[in-house]
Formats: structure tokens, sequence, C-alpha cells
């Protein structure tokens, strides 16, 4: 019986009928809202909201759809954001080049991590991860080519592919834009694949999937080495956007406000982290002139967000229309 309706769920997994439909007006909307977004918004913002949306579609990867709550994703974050800013201002490489590298650096980063971590489960990965990426802060903090707490500074943007100069903010939007929706299709295809099936089996029952014959520790491995490349996708983005690298990149702090966003927004959405992301970086935002006071704000934001939508926003929007989101 598992093997004959075993089409079903595919087609399921690949986002058939009126998910489908629904995901792509969705997608639409989010297109045409980005568009038109420099219209109205300072593009560096939106820069921000991009970068920091897909770390959070990333960090929701893993969370939402295998259940692994990392608290150390700052770890490939802030390595890439480190790799990015050293193989451009140091190296000299081109933009789209040292953008590669530090995803590439942070996708080797997630393998060990992951290699090591998905051998235990719950409150025990979380604490290895976190403890992962604390030991990564404190060698980044001596290491002499991130430049300590000063970090790496005036990270030049360059010429994409050596004939678009970046300097121009409202160009850089552009390009920021494409890697967004490169990142974040790329996370769509794979949850709605029949891969993305065993990585929702695997949260669901874990059990059950290794009677079926699923290798669930190498499922689990890939899906965190997938969330730490496109993390350090967005932290290399970041780190050539603002030309700036520095150690509140890898803080652990970054990986609380990566888990904030995913939880705002609703774990195991499309397009919750989306919205938690632009949530989070808009209270940030305008909330900077409260100083010290603004980590308070944004708690309480935070408690009555988790009192209200239990689900998230996105989350409790689709409960509400009874539509997935």
């Amino acid at each position: 019986m598992a093997v004959r309706s075993e089409p079903a769920a595919i087609r399921a997994a690949t986002g058939t009928g009126n998910g489908l439909r629904h995901h792509q007006l969705g997608m639409a909307l989010l297109a045409a809202a980005l568009v038109f977004a420099p219209l109205v918004l300072y593009p560096v913002f939106l820069m921000k909201v991009l970068c920091f949306a897909l770390f959070a579609c990333a960090f929701n990867l893993l969370v939402g759809y295998v259940g692994l709550l990392s608290f150390g994703h700052a770890a490939f974050f802030g390595t890439a954001a480190y790799a990015a800013g050293h193989a451009a201002k140091v190296w000299g490489l081109p933009p789209e080049l040292a953008v590669l590298f530090a995803t590439a650096c942070s996708a080797v980063l997630g393998l060990a991590f992951g290699w090591l971590a998905i051998r235990r489960q719950g409150i025990y990965f979380a604490m290895i991860t976190l403890a992962l990426a604390q030991m990564l802060y404190f060698f980044y903090l001596q290491a002499p080519f991130t430049g300590g707490e000063d970090g790496i500074q005036a990270i030049p943007r360059g010429r994409l592919f050596g004939l678009i100069d970046l300097a121009n903010d409202l160009v850089m939007y552009w390009v920021v834009l494409a890697v967004f929706f490169a990142g974040f299709l790329l996370i769509y295809r794979t949850i709605h694949s029949p891969f993305g099936q065993v990585l929702k089996a695997i949260r669901e029952n874990e059990p059950r999937a290794v009677s079926l014959g699923y290798d669930t520790d190498r499922y689990k491995l890939v899906a965190f080495t997938l969330s730490a490349a496109l993390s350090g996708l967005a932290g290399g983005t970041k780190a050539i956007v603002f030309r700036l690298a520095s150690l509140t990149d890898v803080h652990w702090t970054m990986s609380g406000e990566v888990v904030l966003m995913a939880l705002v927004g609703g774990l195991g959405t499309v397009f919750g982290p989306i919205v938690g992301a632009a949530v989070v970086v808009s209270l940030q935002n305008y909330l900077a002139g409260l100083g010290h006071w603004v980590t308070i704000v944004q708690g309480l934001i935070f408690v009555a967000c988790v009192l209200a939508f239990r689900r998230g926003i996105v989350g409790e929007l689709a409960r509400l229309v009874g539509k997935p989101l």
C-alpha cells in the first residue's frame, strides 16, 4: 500500500493543485512588491531586509521542515561575511566570486558541524550547535585576518562580472534581489520535492522514516549543509552590501535574531520567514532611537506575537484562510 500511494505523495510534495496556485500567487505579489519597493523605501534598508529574509528562510528549512533547532546559525552567516570581505578586499576577487567563495566556506563548515551535531536530538542538538558557534566566535575574535573587534571594514563592492558597477545602491539592490530570489526558489523547490517530503517525515516521526528504509542521518546532514550554505549566501551578500564584516555577524545574538524572525513569521511556512525578517529589521531600524531599550521593546513585542500568533503571523493567516502559505 505504501508503494502504491507514493505517486500521490510525490504529487503533493511537488506542490500541485491549490497549494501550488496559492504559492505562485504569493510569489507574484512578493516579486511585484519588491520591484516597486525602492520607489518608497530606502534601497539600503530593503537590502538588509532581503539578506536577513534569505537567512531566515535558510534557518526555517532546517527547523521548520526537519525539526532541528539550531542555536548556532550565526556561525555560517558570520563565516561567509568574513570570507567574502577578505576575498574581496585582500585577494581582490570580484563580488560574484567573493560571495560564491563565502557560500562554499559556509557549506564546508555546515558539513563539519552537521556531522557532529546530527548525532543528537532536541536540546542536545541545539546546545552542540551553540557550543560550536561560540568556539568559532572566539576564534574569529583572535584571528588576525578578521580584524578582531574592528572587523573587516571598507570592503569594496567592485564590479559584477567586471561590467556592472555596484557602488550605486539602486544597482546593488537589483543584484541582492536576484540573489534572494535564487536562494528562495531553491528552498521552495527543495521543500516541495520528494526529498523535502522525506525531511517532513523525519520531522513528524523519525523512527517510522527509519523503518521505511530511509537513512535519516544522511538526509539531515544534507539539509543541514544546504541550510548552512544558504545562510552563507546571505552573510556574504550582506558583507558586500554594507562593506563590513564584524563580530556581530557571528555572535550568538545573531542566532537568536534568526530564531526570532522565523518564529514571528511562522515556522514551517513558505513566506513566514520573509515576513518575520521584515518585521524584526523594521523594528530594529525604527526603534534604534531608544538605545538599549530597543532590546526590551523587541522582547515585549516578541512575547505579544507568541501569545497572539501561536503559529506566527503567516501561520495564523494560513489558518484563517484555510490555505497553505
